[in-house]
């Protein structure tokens, strides 16, 4: 038994700043019905500030840690606030996309301004090491069990004994019922998104010294709260603090045993994502409830381009697709990848606009197409083209699998389980070698087609050119058939789609297995290309980049996928300036949230008000529904 107690410590440590963090995450959705998936990114700076402030510039680390705690509760807390109230009334994935593109924003900041290359971030806990039955223990690691223990138990008492721990249960079930009893709902709001974003800071202080300095790493460390948070039912802190300490263990005790076998060496990092998919996928119904309102999406005539100004548009695109080889130059195979990407964003469009569903691991289903293609082109010897369409379908069986969650989930909990099984995909299955294996990477060949020498960077651009408009025109046909419409349907309302007799379920795995294989065919096209490709070129996080990008090229079936390819792919290719490339995320982040907040139906009401000259004080929530009736009247009248 005694082997196993180093392991249970190293568990209870990690687990307890697991459960710091998702008891901050927690709050903040509990009180704003808004789950922010930029939560770890908060963590990676409070790191980041920690650290400049004690060793880059010698303040003593109390008072460092003093300063990251303000900054992240008062600054960022309210920042989050703000962001939060603008996407009231929204839908899911709006709200997705916002908090998405704040974590693609900070990370490409801190990227930006301190290098990707990881740092190394010094303890500042004692570190003397005492012997507990025999077994070595840190001081550092009691400090920093008894620190996230004490913080949650405080909190968890803070909202049991004080009036704003009652407003802050209260403000997400009605918020109007709380102002009209005298507690501004903005400041209940206010207080719990600065508890939980410093949480979140406080945890990555806690982490950086095990870990280093890594703005991805340490974003991932802290997004494996998810898993904890799950475990909470995403409502209750003590349970969730207790699941933060079950992922850890489980994570720490499973090392001892896969550290024989190397293909289950990422198991212990993927524990947590496991656990998140599993408690997803396997609750019973009514055990997970998902806070907030969604905002209806809108039915109506769409605004349309007319049909000449369609042609003329098409026909233009065409045409500079087949000249690009012309100007492109040096940059043709660039516009290979653009043209991979452009399948890619098509597939995610038909899944995610569509239909609406809020998928976050289409990189997989990509990753998926590229390795089987290079195991059957490059392997088994396959014809290409055979090879290209076989990958496609052997796809289906893994969008069929991620359905499963769509079955039973929706918004946000079927986003957070596609989130999980991404992540659980990179960490266990990549290594394997029915994926890439030891090696880390296959080989995949180009096509052979005798006269047309594709081994050229224009032959192989004709090659992708036509896959493309090919995979185009199967998703176009899939868009105006009976099934675009049931999609379309399902979108607005899969309620009334089932009164109609339709299967919602079928009509779910149906989109999701259809948006795998062009998916999957748009990776095997990316392998080939590419000649040898590896897991770091499908990591779980392209799948939120790839959506935070789709929701800026907006919603056109064809404009969209084009836009996004070329904003993602061509663009910083012509762009010289090395500063602007490494703001680049930057830039795609805060334009998701920008997007996002503009998608906000409550927008033209507020808009009225304003024009109108009515300000509305929050305490007299009486005059205001008033002044909101006259304003709609006076509009009314002549």
């Amino acid at each position: 038994m005694r082997d196993f107690f180093p392991f249970i410590i190293a568990g209870l440590v990690t687990g307890s700043v697991y459960g710091l963090a998702a008891t901050g995450l927690v709050l903040s959705y509990q009180t704003s019905g808004i789950f922010n998936f930029g939560h770890g990114a908060i963590a990676a700076v409070g790191a980041y500030l920690f650290f400049q402030l004690r060793q880059e510039w010698g303040v003593p680390w109390p008072i460092a840690g003093v300063v990251v705690l303000v900054i992240a509760g008062l600054v960022i807390g309210y920042v989050f606030e703000r962001l939060a109230r603008g996407l009231e009334g929204t839908s899911t994935a709006a709200r997705v996309v916002a908090t998405v593109g704040v974590l693609i924003a900070i990370q490409g900041l801190l990227t930006a301004t301190y290098g990707p290359a990881a740092r190394d971030s010094r303890t500042f806990l004692p570190t003397h090491v005492f012997s507990i039955g025999g077994v070595n223990v840190g001081l550092d690691q009691v400090i920093v069990f008894l620190v996230a223990l004490g913080a949650t138990a405080a909190l968890t008492q803070y909202l049991r004994l004080t009036a704003t721990g009652s407003a802050m249960r209260a403000v997400v079930d009605d918020s109007q019922l709380l102002d009209l009893a005298g507690t501004n709902p903005t400041r209940v709001r206010r207080t719990s998104w600065a508890i939980g974003s410093a949480f979140a800071a406080l945890s990555g202080v806690l982490l950086a010294p095990a870990i280093g300095l890594d703005p991805l790493l340490l974003t991932l460390l802290v997004i494996q709260a998810f898993g904890a948070a799950a475990i909470g039912r995403f409502s209750s802190l003590p349970l969730t603090f207790g699941g933060g300490l079950v992922v850890g263990l489980i994570a720490s005790l499973s090392t001892k045993y896969v550290s024989q076998y190397q293909v289950l060496s990422g198991f212990p990092a993927a524990v947590p994502f496991i656990v998140l998919f599993v408690v997803l996928v396997f609750a019973r119904r009514g055990w997970l409830a998902e806070l907030g309102t969604s905002a209806a999406r809108k039915v109506g005539r769409r605004p349309h381009a007319s049909r000449r100004a369609r042609i003329v548009g098409v026909v233009s695109l065409i045409a500079v697709v087949a000249a690009a080889p012309f100007f492109a130059g040096p940059r043709l195979p660039v516009y290979s990848t653009a043209l991979v990407f452009v399948l890619v964003f098509a597939s995610l469009r038909l899944l995610v606009v569509t239909s609406g569903q809020v998928s976050l691991c289409h990189a997989t289903f990509a990753a998926v197409g590229a390795t089987t293609f290079a195991h059957l082109a490059g392997g088994a010897g396959l014809p290409w083209l055979l090879a290209l369409l076989l990958a496609g379908l052997l796809a289906v069986p893994v969008g069929a699998v991620v359905a499963v969650p769509a079955i039973r989930l929706s918004g946000l909990f079927l986003a957070l389980a596609t989130f999980g099984f991404g992540i659980l995909v990179e960490r266990l299955v990549f290594p394997m070698a029915i994926m890439f294996g030891k090696g880390g990477q296959v080989t995949a060949p180009r096509p052979d087609l005798g006269v047309f020498d594709t081994n050229t960077p224009k032959g192989f651009y004709y090659v992708a050119v036509v896959i493309v408009i090919l995979g185009l025109a199967g998703i176009h046909a899939a868009n105006r058939s009976r099934l675009g419409r049931l999609l379309r349907g399902m979108a607005d309302s899969p309620v009334a789609l089932a009164t109609l007799g339709t299967s919602v379920n079928i009509t779910r795995v149906i989109v999701f297995c259809l948006s795998a294989f062009f998916a999957a065919v748009a990776g095997a096209l990316f392998a080939s290309f590419s000649g040898t490709v590896g897991g770091v070129s499908f990591p779980s996080f392209l799948s939120l980049t790839l959506v935070v990008v789709l929701a800026i090229a907006g919603g056109g079936e064809l404009l969209a996928p084009v836009v996004a390819a070329v904003a993602l792919q061509i663009v910083p290719s012509y762009v010289r300036n090395a500063t602007f490339n490494d703001y680049l995320p930057v830039l795609f982040g805060v334009s998701a949230v920008a997007v996002a907040v503009l998608s906000n139906p409550r927008l033209d009401v507020d808009a009225r008000l304003r024009a109108l000259g009515t300000r509305v004080h929050w305490r007299d929530r009486t005059s205001r529904i008033a002044v909101r009736a006259r304003a709609v009247g006076a509009e009314g009248r002549p």
